[in-house]
């Protein structure tokens, strides 16, 4: 056969190679997207967290078990500074989220109801809002929402690498942790909350003594 009539079958191959390539690549940027803002997962990385996890995807910690919780401060959304450990001696639940993660806006109506409801309960809720290079679209999230609580931000998720070891994922958003009345991690989740979950992670840290 001549060189002539081999070259075709050399072309469609290297076409085949780059297809195959070309394919490879996006389920691999369509993995990282899936990644990053997920509403599915329990893995926290390794550490010794002490977290028991139910089959509804929340994980907690006996009271003599917990950690502390990081040191968290910087600006809000709204451009006001804000420590979290102003809010000791209250339950805190820190809910991580994004303007662009789907999640993130199934979950917002609920944290809205509750974080209303249990205002006078020493409960205060902050967000840690994150990869949202610009404020704008995070406090529009936060209006369309009802959202009234403090979101710190964090666009490159500096703050989400402050905590434990094993205790928050990155990776996963929307994350919720919920910090006792003496700062330490208490409860995780990392997927979307319904009322009924979120609650549930709330009200055993109210009846505390």
């Amino acid at each position: 056969m001549s060189a002539a009539r081999r070259a075709p079958r050399s072309t469609n191959r290297s076409r085949r190679r780059s297809r195959t390539a070309l394919l490879g690549a996006g389920a691999a940027v369509a993995a990282l997207t899936l990644s990053a803002c997920s509403s599915g997962g329990t893995s926290g990385g390794s550490g010794n967290t002490n977290f028991v996890t139910g089959s509804d995807g929340i994980a907690t910690a006996g009271k003599g078990e917990r950690q502390d919780g990081p040191k968290l401060e910087g600006e809000t959304l709204t451009g006001k500074h804000l420590d979290v450990d102003d809010y000791k001696g209250k339950i805190v639940v820190l809910n991580v989220w994004g303007s662009w993660c789907s999640p993130c806006r199934a979950e917002a109506p609920n944290f809205a109801k509750v974080s209303k409801d249990l205002a006078d309960k020493d409960v205060q809720f902050v967000g840690i809002n994150t990869r949202d290079p610009q404020k704008d679209p995070a406090l529009a999230f936060e209006k369309e929402w009802g959202i009234h609580y403090p979101s710190l931000h964090d666009p490159m998720g500096k703050l989400m690498l402050r905590f434990p070891k094993g205790t928050m994922n990155p990776k996963f958003i929307p994350s919720t942790i919920i910090l006792d009345r003496e700062g330490k991690i208490a409860a995780r989740s990392q997927q979307a909350l319904n009322e009924k979950n979120l609650r549930k992670m709330i009200d055993p840290l109210i009846a505390e003594k």
